[in-house]
C-alpha cells in the first residue's frame, strides 16, 4: 500500500507543476498529453532515469534510498511538510513509528492547564484526531460536537459529514479542506491505524466532497492561524489559534483559541462564557464524557 500511496503522491504533485514555473523549455506547436510535468522532465530534474521514475510512480521500484528523495523533493518543489510526507511514504522517515489506535489518557497537569483558560476555547486530540478533553468554553463554542459520544468526537469527521457544521464554520470548504489534508499526513504517519483508516473509509462513503479532495494528496501540518466560526447564541467569532504539542505527551496536541485584547470577538466570549457560568444556563454535557 506504501508503494502505491507514494507514486500516487509523486503523481500528484507531477500534475501540480508547469514547465514555466521550473524553468523547462517549452516548445512550441508541440502538444502535451499529460496536466503538468512529464514523467521524464521530473526524471531528468532529479537525475534518475525516466525507467526508474515510471517504475517508483507505478508502486515497482521498492524502496528509494534518501538521496533519491531529496532530488525528488527539489524536483517537485515540495515544502517542508511534503516532504517530509514523501519520507513517510517512502517508509524512510528517521524515528517512524506508528502510534497505533489506542486513546492517550490525559495528565492530571495538562488537564487543570486546559480548565484554567476562561476565555480561550480549548480541547485536546490525540493520535487518532479524536478529542480527548475539552474545556467549558470550547463546550459552548462547539456544543454539536462536545456532546457526541467519546468515539464520535473527531473534528474532521464532524467536519465533513455533520450539515451542522457548515453553519458553524463560516469558510466551511476552506476548513474542511484543510481537515483533509490533515487526515491525510496522520494516516501516512500510522498506516496500521485502524481507527483512522476506517475514518478513511467512511469519508469515502458518506462526503461527497472527501473522495476527490483525498486523490488531490494534499499535505499540511499548520499550527496557527484563524478561523471564522458562527454561534447561534453571540454571532460570529473570527479566533485565533495555535496548536502545542506537550514534550511529555508527544500523542497528544492541544489547540487553542482567542481573540484579539478589546476585540468585538473577545466581548462575544466573555457574553459566552458568563451565560454559561449561569446556574439555570443548560450547558452541555462534559466534553470528557467516556459515553
Amino acid at each position: 500500500m506504501a508503494n502505491k500511496e507514494l507514486g500516487d503522491f509523486l503523481r500528484a504533485r507531477r500534475a501540480g507543476l508547469t514547465p514555466e514555473e521550473i524553468g523547462l523549455p517549452v516548445e512550441l506547436g508541440v502538444g502535451r498529453r499529460v496536466a503538468g510535468l512529464r514523467r521524464g522532465e521530473v526524471a531528468r530534474l532529479a537525475g534518475v532515469s525516466a525507467e526508474y521514475y515510471t517504475r517508483l510512480e507505478q508502486g515497482r521500484a521498492g524502496q528509494p534510498s534518501e538521496q533519491v528523495l531529496l532530488a525528488l523533493s527539489d524536483a517537485l518543489r515540495l515544502d517542508d511538510v511534503e516532504r517530509r510526507h514523501l519520507f513517510t511514504l517512502a517508509g524512510t522517515a528517521s524515528g517512524m513509528r506508528d502510534r497505533g489506535e489506542h486513546s492517550a489518557r490525559l495528565r492530571p497537569a495538562m488537564r487543570q492547564v486546559l480548565e484554567s483558560m476562561d476565555l480561550c476555547p480549548a480541547y485536546v486530540r490525540d493520535g487518532n484526531l479524536e478529542i480527548v478533553a475539552g474545556n467549558a468554553l470550547w463546550a459552548l463554542v462547539f456544543p454539536d460536537i462536545a456532546t457526541l459520544p467519546r468515539r464520535e468526537r473527531n473534528m474532521v469527521r464532524w467536519t465533513l459529514l455533520d450539515p451542522r457544521a457548515r453553519l458553524v464554520w463560516c469558510d466551511w470548504e476552506r476548513v474542511a479542506r484543510d481537515y483533509v489534508h490533515v487526515l491525510r499526513l496522520a494516516a501516512a504517519g500510522q498506516p496500521r491505524n485502524q481507527r483512522i483508516a476506517n475514518l478513511i473509509g467512511e469519508l469515502m462513503v458518506r462526503s461527497p466532497e472527501f473522495p476527490a479532495w483525498w486523490s488531490e494528496h494534499r499535505v499540511h501540518e499548520r499550527s496557527t492561524g484563524r478561523k471564522r466560526i458562527h454561534h447561534h447564541i453571540v454571532g460570529d467569532l473570527e479566533l485565533q489559534f495555535e496548536i502545542f504539542t506537550p514534550v511529555a505527551d508527544p500523542s497528544l496536541s492541544m489547540l487553542v483559541y482567542s481573540a484579539p485584547t478589546g476585540s468585538p470577538s473577545e466581548e462575544r466570549l466573555r457574553l459566552l462564557a458568563s451565560w454559561g457560568s449561569e446556574p439555570t444556563a443548560a450547558a452541555p454535557r462534559s466534553a470528557d464524557a467516556d459515553s
